[in-house]
C-alpha cells in the first residue's frame, strides 16, 4: 500500500471568492495562533502517523503566509514525522501573491510543487469570480515558477462560466498550454449552495450552461488538451507526464490514508474518516484543551460504502476499476455478475474492457458520477 498523505488547511484568504464553498476566513488577525496551533495538532498523531510521502498545503489561500510563517508548518511536519526525500511537497498559490524572491524561498524551504489557481486568462470572467487577480499577473507568477527552479507545478481553470462561450474558454486554454505547465485541471464552475454566488443565481443574475453545453464544454477541454499533449487522467485532471501527476491527490482516489491537519481538514484511515470543527473558535478550543485532537465528527464506513466509493473514485480515473484488486477486497467478480450492465456500457461507449480493467472512455468520464451508481 502506498505512503499517507499530509493534507494542511490554512483557513485564510485575503478576499472570499463568491463561488467558494471551502472554510476560510478574511480576519487574519489569528494568523499565528493558527499556526501555531497546527504545529501542536501534529505532536498529537506523530505515533499513529510516522511516515507521509505527500504533503500538500491547500486552503484558504496558503499563499498569503510569509516565507517564516511556512517555515513555522514545514519544521513542525519534519519535527514530529518522517519526510523521505523524494516526497511531493505542493502549495496552493494565489496569482496575485508573492514575487521571485518568495518563490525562491519557498523552493528553499523544500517545497518542490505549486498548484496555481488561475481560473481564467479572461479578465472579464475574472472579474465575474471575484478573483483579486487579473490574467497578466498569472502569467508574471508562472513566469516567477519557471524562474525559480519549480518543474512541477499545475494550475487550475474554470469553464462554463456565465458569458463565457466555446471560443473564449479555447482561448484560456490555448494561453495555458503556451506556458507549458506540466499539471492542469479544468472544472465547470459549481453553484454551491449558500455561497454568494448561489444566491446571486437564486435571484436570476444568470444562467447557466445547460447540460449539452457543460458536456460540450467537457468533450473539448479534454480533445484539446489531448491534442496538446496532455493525459486525461482524472475527471478534472491533466498530467503532461506520469511523473507529473499529483501523486498527493491520487491517494484520495484509491482510499490510501491521509491526515488533515487545521480547522475543516478530513482524514482517512482503515475505514475511518474523521474532520476537524469547520470554525476556528473551536478548533483553537480543543487544542487549547491538550487533551484530544480537534474533531467534530467522524465514520466508520461499511464494507458497502468502501464497495461504493471505490466504484465511484475508480470510473473518475482512467485506470478505471482494477477487476483483480475488486475481487480480491470484495469477493465480487464484476465481468461475471454485473454483466447485464456492463454490456450495454461498452455497446454505448461508455467503458472499455480490458487487460483485467473497466476503464471509462472520456465521454464515461463525462457521467463517472452516474457510472458507479448504475454497478
Amino acid at each position: 500500500m502506498s505512503l499517507p498523505g499530509l493534507y494542511i488547511h490554512i483557513p485564510f484568504c485575503r478576499t472570499k471568492c463568491p463561488y467558494c464553498h471551502f472554510y476560510s476566513t478574511t480576519d487574519l488577525t489569528s494568523v499565528d495562533v493558527v499556526i501555531a496551533s497546527i504545529v501542536g495538532e501534529m505532536e498529537l498523531y506523530a505515533d499513529e502517523f510516522d511516515t507521509f510521502d505527500t504533503i500538500y498545503i491547500g486552503g484558504g489561500t496558503p499563499s498569503l503566509l510569509t516565507i517564516q510563517q511556512l517555515d513555522v508548518i514545514l519544521s513542525g511536519v519534519h519535527r514530529h514525522f518522517h519526510i523521505p526525500p523524494n516526497a511531493e511537497i505542493t502549495i496552493e498559490v494565489n496569482p496575485a501573491d508573492g514575487d521571485l524572491a518568495w518563490y525562491r524561498s519557498l523552493k528553499n524551504l523544500g517545497v518542490n510543487r505549486l498548484h496555481m489557481g488561475v481560473q481564467s486568462f479572461s479578465d472579464q470572467a475574472l472579474t465575474f469570480l471575484g478573483r483579486r487577480h487579473r490574467a497578466e499577473d498569472a502569467v508574471a507568477a508562472l513566469e516567477n515558477t519557471v524562474r525559480a527552479g519549480f518543474d512541477n507545478f499545475g494550475l487550475d481553470l474554470i469553464y462554463g462560466i456565465p458569458g463565457q462561450d466555446m471560443q473564449s474558454w479555447r482561448e484560456s486554454l490555448a494561453r495555458a498550454v503556451s506556458l507549458a505547465p506540466p499539471h492542469l485541471s479544468a472544472y465547470q464552475l459549481a453553484i454551491e449552495e449558500e455561497t454568494p454566488l448561489w444566491q446571486r443565481h437564486q435571484r436570476g443574475s444568470f444562467d447557466i450552461p445547460d447540460e449539452d453545453a457543460s458536456l460540450s464544454f467537457f468533450l473539448e477541454t479534454s480533445a484539446y488538451l489531448e491534442r496538446s499533449g496532455y493525459h486525461h487522467y482524472e475527471v478534472s485532471n491533466y498530467a503532461s507526464s506520469p511523473s507529473r501527476k499529483s501523486r498527493h491527490n491520487q491517494k484520495y482516489w484509491d482510499h490510501t490514508p491521509y491526515l488533515g491537519l487545521g480547522p475543516g481538514a478530513h482524514s482517512f484511515k482503515e475505514g475511518r474518516r474523521w474532520w476537524n470543527h469547520r470554525g476556528i473558535e473551536g478548533y483553537l478550543k480543543d487544542l487549547a484543551a491538550g487533551t484530544a485532537a480537534p474533531v467534530a465528527g467522524d465514520e466508520t464506513l461499511s464494507r458497502e460504502d468502501l464497495r461504493l466509493e471505490t466504484l465511484f473514485m475508480s470510473l473518475r480515473t482512467a485506470r478505471g476499476i482494477d477487476l483483480a484488486a475488486f475481487r480480491l477486497q470484495f469477493g465480487e467478480n464484476l465481468l461475471k455478475e454485473q454483466h447485464t450492465i456492463i454490456q450495454p456500457l461498452v455497446d454505448r461507449g461508455f467503458i472499455v474492457v480490458n487487460d483485467e480493467r473497466i476503464s471509462p472512455t472520456t465521454r464515461g468520464l463525462a457521467v463517472a458520477d452516474q457510472l458507479a451508481l448504475i454497478f
